[in-house]
């Protein structure tokens, strides 16, 4: 089943409590345990209507996963054939075996000539004779999956914080998959580093008294620890001055309201780009360039969104146009084969980038190809003239593809913090970039470096990893993110 992710509900302006829906009880061997697993408490702090609403999205998921595996159990089952007629073989006597004349010599011959003769006609024979078997059938090696599709796990704290996420987006029960329980899943855990400190402290600085400006105070070193950064820390504390101002802030309140304003500093240059989600233009080729320093990950994330544009039902090509490093081209068609996507390459050594594109786009062109994803050479923002390499790839994709829509994707490694803000504020001016990939926030405590780079940098995240694996690479949603950076 063909999981889109391209083309999932943008994150709403107003949060809605998740309601239970009324609908039909599913049948009871489907139902979520009233009580979930040993392997994690109920959470406290879900209230009744969402973990209703969570059992109920619980049970759904399992009757589908049932479901799926009856239907591939079914498929997989050998169909018995029919059993022919009997035919009933008259008996016949076989004719009695003649022995061979050996053909006699030919006058005038002599003895070896007689002799070759004979073998010759011996061979004749023989071949005559003989039945050819025909070759047997080449069975297709089926290809090796690098990761299995997400299954059901246990009722726990992990699913009903997912399901409550999704609720809260004004999601159906009937709408929800299980590839993104097993992302939001993914994602809080990812955020963990992050979340240990930051959200820990936050919890004993607001306490249970209402908001002070001792507080705030707090609140403006926890956010510039996790690397939210100063302008957007000095947003943040505006508002809640500001409100503070104007009534009392109980902790909850202020929790929430701190929610709204970092999902609104996220969300202001991405309403700014008139594309609130990116996604390849179906009927249209779209060029993704993937730009940034060495070491981010750049090439890990081109096959990670080529794996994510096939399972979304993209067509997609892969432009291996890092010719500089060692073995990259060798990595990224290993990315290939593992997604199952082309790749366009020139096994020469130091090969012209450009020459590479330009093969690619008319590949792609020729293919009807969707997306076009081109891996470029890492390289520091200070170095002109490979900043200039990439206005000449540019060129030529304008040139070959006037209609395309192109996109210049920023790789940002989170674990960098502020040096991931400064690079991205430098790319911005020399490489005409249009959007952010965060990556490795699983591996760092800085995670809150996505909003500096949506403040101060002006830039929209459009994806973000939050692990290794070839699934752990997504859409960027503002509301799942900062829920996460928050979850309890």
């Amino acid at each position: 089943m063909v999981y889109d992710w391209f083309n999932r509900s943008a994150a709403p302006q107003n949060p809605q409590d998740p309601q239970p829906e009324q609908a039909a009880e599913p049948p009871a061997q489907d139902e979520a345990p009233a009580t979930p697993t040993p392997a994690a408490a109920e959470p406290s702090d879900i209230d009744q209507d969402a973990l209703d609403w969570a059992r109920q999205a619980y049970a759904r998921l399992k009757a589908q996963q049932e479901a799926q595996k009856q239907e591939a159990a079914a498929a997989a089952e050998p169909q018995p054939e029919p059993t022919p007629p009997a035919e009933t073989t008259p008996v016949s006597t076989p004719d009695p075996v003649q022995a061979a004349k050996t053909p006699e010599p030919a006058a005038g011959l002599s003895l070896l000539e007689q002799a070759a003769a004979q073998r010759a006609q011996r061979q004749q024979e023989q071949l005559e004779r003989a039945i050819e078997t025909p070759a047997a059938p080449v069975e297709p090696t089926p290809a090796a999956t690098d990761e299995a599709a997400p299954s059901l796990g246990d009722f726990d704290e992990d699913f009903t914080w997912s399901a409550e996420v999704l609720a809260a987006q004004g999601r159906q029960l009937s709408d929800i998959s299980l590839e993104e329980i097993d992302w939001l899943g993914r994602l809080r855990r990812g955020m963990e580093k992050t979340r240990q400190g930051f959200v820990t402290q936050l919890l004993d600085t607001l306490g249970d008294d209402p908001l002070t400006p001792e507080v705030l105070d707090d609140l403006e070193s926890l956010l510039l620890r996790a690397d939210v950064g100063v302008q957007a820390t000095d947003q943040v504390l505006e508002a809640l001055r500001k409100r503070l101002n104007e009534e009392v802030v109980e902790p909850e309140e202020g929790i929430r309201f701190l929610k709204d304003q970092l999902k609104g500093l996220l969300d202001h240059p991405i309403k700014a780009s008139g594309t609130a989600l990116l996604a390849p233009e179906r009927g249209r080729l779209n060029v993704w360039l993937m730009v940034g320093v060495n070491g981010v990950g750049k090439t890990t994330t081109l096959g990670k969104l080529a794996n994510l544009a096939i399972r979304s039902g993209y067509s997609c090509l892969i432009a291996a146009a890092d010719t500089f490093r060692a073995a990259a081209v060798q990595q990224v068609q290993v990315w290939g084969e593992r997604s199952g996507v082309t790749v366009v390459s020139n096994p020469s050594a130091n090969a012209d980038p450009a020459a590479v594109v330009y093969d690619a786009i008319g590949a792609a062109q020729a293919k009807g190809t969707d997306l076009v994803l081109v891996d470029t050479a890492g390289r520091l923002q200070t170095k002109h003239n490979l900043m200039e390499e990439l206005t000449k790839v540019r060129r030529i994709v304008d040139k070959l593809a006037p209609d395309a829509e192109v996109q210049s994707l920023l790789v940002l490694d989170a674990s960098q913090g502020q040096n991931g803000l400064k690079q991205a504020m430098a790319f911005a001016q020399a490489a005409g970039l249009t959007g952010v990939v965060l990556t490795k926030l699983d591996g760092s405590s800085r995670g809150g470096v996505a909003l500096a780079v949506s403040s101060e940098a002006g830039l929209p995240i459009r994806f973000i990893g939050a692990g290794e694996g070839i699934r752990d690479l997504r859409p960027f949603n503002s509301f799942e993110f900062v829920e996460a950076l928050l979850a309890k």
